[in-house]
């Protein structure tokens, strides 16, 4: 009984820690949808994306030499050159990488268009519908929530009763869900308030999306010309995201400090 105990506390911090990435998307995505239905549109995203996880789970836990096995129609050697192998778990990954990515870049571009400072709107940008954004939310939640599923599945090998393992995995699930829908509005609430700190977030989450990149092509064994692709570590993600906070707040300061000492000539 401890032992359990003991699992389902590592797993609810890991998923907390896995989770901070995931709300950053969260918090940024539910913008785009319009303004009265924001924290709706985060809620309902969330409560959906739980209940995902556990059916996702389920899958994972019944298929998940499916996931890990390469396709042989998407595996290719040509020595020296370019070799891969994808599997499930290599495609879902990439994919999300590259599509987080793809919006931090679109959504930074927008950010130096044409956008009102004073609201934060893109003048050129249009606002999707609510259900465009709950469904965003919910796929890439998935996406993150792919690698740290598998993580729980490896934390609770050690239960021997099957059973046991799963309710366990479930219940920091649905903890971690309820952590998140709990830190969600807040998180919006501090961007919305601190609209320079947005700039962070966007490119801690093209970090996020180089990272599952790396580790989708780690996954997938792509070699091009006798190069492994080597997955980012998680040390690595923390140290850069620490470093690229620590910028931030000491140029934030540094800036209040020009504009003080111009105000005074």
């Amino acid at each position: 009984m401890l032992e359990v105990i003991f699992t389902l506390v590592m797993l609810v911090l890991l998923q907390a820690v896995l989770g901070f990435d995931n709300l950053l998307y969260i918090s940024l995505e539910s913008k785009k949808a319009p303004k009265s239905d924001q924290k709706k549109v985060r809620k309902i995203g969330i409560l959906i994306a739980i209940i995902l996880r556990i059916v996702l789970l389920f899958v994972l836990v019944s298929v998940i030499d499916f996931f890990q096995e390469p396709f042989s129609f998407l595996t290719l050697k040509i020595k020296d050159t370019i070799n891969f192998a994808f599997n499930g778990h290599s495609i879902i990954v990439l994919l999300g990488g590259g599509f987080i990515i793809y919006t931090a870049i679109k959504e930074i571009w927008h950010m130096i268009g044409d956008t009102d400072l004073s609201t934060g709107i893109d003048n050129d940008k249009k606002t999707k519908s609510s259900n465009a954004v709950i469904m965003s939310i919910v796929l890439m939640n998935l996406v993150f929530s792919f690698d740290s599923i598998l993580a729980a599945i490896g934390l609770t090998s050690e239960i021997e009763n099957s059973t046991t393992a799963f309710i366990v995995m479930a219940i920091a699930i649905v903890i971690s869900g309820l952590l998140m829908l709990f830190l969600a509005d807040r998180i919006s609430t501090f961007l919305a308030k601190n609209r320079m700190y947005e700039v962070l977030g966007l490119f801690i989450l093209f970090i996020v999306g180089i990272m599952l990149v790396t580790e989708g092509g780690h996954l997938a064994h792509i070699t091009i010309f006798g190069e492994e692709i080597v997955p980012m570590s998680k040390t690595t993600f923390y140290f850069v995201l620490a470093v690229l906070v620590i910028v931030d707040v000491v140029q934030g300061k540094y800036q209040k400090k020009l504009i003080a000492q111009q105000s005074k000539k």
